[in-house]
């Protein structure tokens, strides 16, 4: 694929060399480097991409891309942009078709309950008909086949990788978590997000290697929503006029305490023969009373962010309504039926926040 072709709607200056070079292949792992690929010096926590120019222009890459000037052959084409991050992010988008494009894309960010609230979406769109990829912490899959995860958000030239296949497989819709590390670090530059979700904030991931500050934890989150088409936001999250600051979609509300599009009423807990679960009434653009396999409040939340997707794709609220009472996810209040005397749940709580 030629250069140029690569570099469209990315804004960048040529150091040396010529934009008509073919790409035989896109790394940011100097070990891959072949004759001809392109290579994304990359500053990390530990190392910098940009002191193994030399290295892999001997390997046989014909461009790297910069943020500084390098010491490479003249036989090497330079291109200097302002994020090699963001510059990975839209070249693989271009290198692997723009796949997004070709997807229902619905994005999900949050502090909690991003990988259950997949899941719901994922079922209720299968369950309507919609081929749909899935994209999060436990596994991606596309169709049946499921490999585990290594990043909650990939990195953005695997990540269209992963699109490029979903779409190769005959997937229409995918639904991913979107963390605020990979709305940090750009690698879901080149998305074009038709649905992003809003689930809930709290103090998390603050921290030397992620976060410096709580503010901006919350403006990282707050990027999904300028970057989708329809966000779709918990209104009785305190930080949700904060997540919408600057954003640039159409909005959708759920909730229980506010009034929202979506909202629940009338909770009650069931309990029947060792299986724990809510149920609750949904009113506004969906009407109907609704059970959920997995018992809390919190289930609550989750069922309305799925229900307000679902029901803006166009997925009959029966089909909706049979998904929440049979949905299960691994190690999220996951029910282990080994006697009527007992309950047994497993539940991925690895902090306070979760746990509470």
């Amino acid at each position: 694929m030629k250069l140029a072709s690569l570099l469209e709607t990315l804004e960048y200056t040529i150091l040396q060399g010529s934009l008509d070079e073919e790409v035989a292949s896109i790394e940011n792992d100097s070990r891959k480097i072949q004759k001809g690929s392109l290579f994304f010096c990359i500053k990390g926590a530990v190392r910098d991409g940009h002191d193994f120019a030399g290295e892999v222009a001997n390997a046989g890459a014909s461009v790297v891309i910069v943020e500084h000037p390098v010491q490479v052959p003249s036989t090497v084409t330079v291109i200097q942009v302002a994020s090699s991050r963001y510059a990975m992010g839209i070249i693989s988008a271009n290198y692997f078709g723009n796949p997004s494009s070709k997807l229902c894309v619905i994005g999900i960010t949050g502090t909690k309950g991003k990988t259950t609230t997949t899941y719901m979406i994922r079922s209720m769109l299968e369950e309507a008909g919609h081929k749909t990829g899935l994209i999060g912490t436990i596994e991606i899959m596309i169709g049946n086949h499921a490999t585990p995860a290594v990043h909650t958000t990939p990195e953005s030239l695997e990540l269209q990788k992963i699109l490029r296949d979903m779409v190769d497989a005959g997937m229409q819709c995918v639904v991913m978590e979107v963390s605020s590390q990979g709305l940090m670090l750009d690698r879901v530059a080149g998305i074009e997000f038709d649905y992003g979700i809003f689930t809930n904030l709290s103090e998390d991931h603050i921290g030397p290697n992620e976060h410096k500050t709580f503010e901006e934890y919350l403006m990282w989150k707050s990027k999904l929503f300028t970057m989708c088409k329809t966000g779709i936001i918990n209104h009785d999250d305190p930080y949700a006029e904060s997540i919408l600051k600057n954003h640039t979609c159409e909005v959708l509300t759920y909730g229980l305490e506010r009034e929202a599009d979506y909202k629940a009423s009338e909770l009650v807990l069931h309990n029947e023969n060792g299986k724990l679960g809510i149920g609750f009434c949904v009113t506004g653009k969906e009407q109907g009373t609704v059970l959920v396999n997995t018992p809390g409040k919190f289930s609550v939340y989750n069922a309305l962010a799925a229900i307000a997707v679902a029901s803006q794709m166009k997925v009959p609220m029966q089909k909706i309504l049979s998904i929440l009472e049979t949905v299960q996810v691994k190690g999220r209040v996951e029910l282990i039926p080994i006697s009527d005397a007992f309950t047994i749940l497993i539940d991925y709580a690895h902090n306070a926040v979760s746990l509470k």
